[in-house]
């Protein structure tokens, strides 16, 4: 078929056309002359404009084209011809018309009777008869009109359209001259040099094209970090840099005695409530507790001690052997201090961890039911609000969060507390990232610990920290099933510090 004419016989066929007459005015008419479609020569072209063998100049118009359904209309005729012509002298039913015509039965029904071509016998409104024997079928005339190329009248555009009969086209072909590098016949360029050419000696007369060596190579396959990553590794090289060591997060599940009552939380707090906290089914309790610091956590919440009253309630030993997934890392620094607290001579002691924690909350985009906790925590004799102020402001600032608001607040096992905030450009508004404190009394001494050991301590998620420092304004954008991929890899390095 003349359609699948090489392009190498088309590019022949246009350089000689050009070679002859100078130029080509209508790519479309030379495709036409050709036998080819006009794609194929619209790839030619392109090809020898690059080598400056041509130039071209685009024309570019907007035509009516058919629709698919017009094109069917353009070759067996209009719905209301083809209803009236099925209908023989004596009429037929509507039933029969529908099974014969299909989907043009009711678009002829109503145009044909708009035109009073057809009828309906007295009294029978099922049998239509045929008030005209012949017919003009000026639609189908109108649409081979616009299909070869013809000018129509805006009026019979508009009904058309009306029918949704056509629709607007943009079309772009070519007028074409001859270029700088014009030549009747191109020759094709080697690019290598290859076994057969050293055999048989022809490399001696063979044209190279000529290396592009500003031309960008093939992308590399490589791995891209998570932006949860970055800030994750920044983040611990800030602590590290600051004298921490890490603690031990590989217990997901935790008792509620080390999440909750070790940090003097009431047995009937709210955040212990299944609404607010997972708690497993299997295993359900855990047996492997410290009986003797037991005891002494279990008195200071009934009756007080170390100048506290206490919360005056009947602590139960089975509400803290209930397993939960940890609600937060603090039940690690709980055990850490523990630790800490039977070591025979106290040292001071800077610890920090970054893992996963799990909360029954409503996902929104600020919010996660399984999200990243950052904690840090100092141990030492005489330390002040003013000393984990100083502290944050100084942790934050690492990380180019100067941008910093403290806010009164209450945990059970701080006091004082305070909310931190920073300000998110992208949302325009001041967000919570973090709580920090001081640990209580209540807390520290039932472990062991010295009198006038203090303990300053802060907690915060990794997602919100990333969020504000990458402009991610929904958090399920950075962490979870709905990660856009191309999001991580278009993400620039994160630059942290001032």
């Amino acid at each position: 078929m003349a359609a699948k004419q090489p392009l190498s016989d088309v590019e022949d066929g246009l350089l000689a056309h050009l070679n002859a007459n100078a130029e080509i005015p209508d790519s479309r008419s030379f495709a036409s002359s050709l036998g080819v479609p006009h794609k194929d020569v619209e790839d030619v072209i392109k090809r020898l404009t690059a080598f400056r063998i041509v130039e071209m100049q685009d024309i570019t118009k907007e035509t009516w084209v058919l629709t698919d359904e017009a094109k069917g209309y353009a070759a067996r005729g209009s719905p209301e011809v083809q209803l009236v012509a099925a209908i023989p002298p004596e009429g037929a039913s509507k039933g029969a018309l529908k099974e014969r015509l299909g989907d043009v039965f009711d678009i002829g029904m109503k145009a044909a009777a708009k035109n009073k071509w057809i009828g309906f016998e007295k009294g029978n409104k099922d049998l239509v008869l045929r008030k005209v024997e012949d017919t003009r079928d000026e639609l189908q005339e109108q649409l081979r009109r616009l299909e070869n190329g013809e000018v129509i009248a805006d009026k019979v555009i508009d009904d058309l359209k009306r029918r949704k009969l056509v629709t607007k086209e943009k079309s772009i072909w070519y007028s074409l001259k001859k270029g700088p590098e014009f030549v009747a016949k191109r020759k094709t360029l080697a690019t290598d040099v290859t076994r057969e050419h050293l055999k048989s000696g022809d490399w001696k007369d063979l044209e190279f094209k000529d290396y592009n060596y500003g031309a960008q190579g093939q992308p590399i396959a490589i791995g891209y970090s998570q932006p949860l990553l970055e800030v994750r590794e920044a983040i611990q090289n800030i602590f590290l840099e600051m004298g921490f060591s890490e603690m031990p997060t590989n217990m997901y599940v935790e008792s509620s005695f080390w999440n909750f009552d070790a940090l003097f939380q009431p047995q009937q707090h709210p955040a212990r409530d299944s609404h607010d906290t997972f708690f497993l089914k299997a295993p359900a309790t855990t047996t492997q507790l410290p009986d003797d610091y037991l005891e002494k956590v279990k008195q200071v919440h009934q009756s007080g001690g170390h100048g506290s009253k206490g919360y005056g309630y009947d602590w139960k030993r089975d509400e803290a052997e209930k397993n939960l997934l940890r609600t937060h890392t603090t039940a690690v620094s709980t055990r850490m201090l523990y630790k800490l607290a039977q070591e025979k001579t106290f040292a001071p002691k800077r610890y920090y961890s970054i893992d996963r924690v799990f909360r029954n909350e409503a996902v929104d985009r600020t919010h996660l039911a399984e999200f990243h906790q950052i904690e840090g925590l100092i141990c030492d004799y005489g330390l002040t609000l003013g000393d984990l102020i100083g502290v944050l402001e100084d942790f934050f600032s690492r990380l180019g969060m100067s941008k910093l608001r403290f806010k009164p607040a209450y945990n059970p096992y701080t006091e004082p507390s305070m909310e931190i905030f920073s300000y998110h450009d992208g949302l325009k508004k001041w967000v919570e990232i973090g709580n920090s404190g001081m640990f209580r009394p209540e807390m520290l001494l039932p472990m062991g610990l010295p009198e006038g050991v203090n303990v300053i301590a802060w907690g915060l998620s990794l997602e919100r920290p990333t969020m504000i420092l990458y402009g991610i304004d929904n958090i399920r954008d950075l962490f979870g099933p709905k990660v856009d991929f191309n999001l991580i890899k278009s993400s620039p390095i994160c630059r942290l510090g001032l």
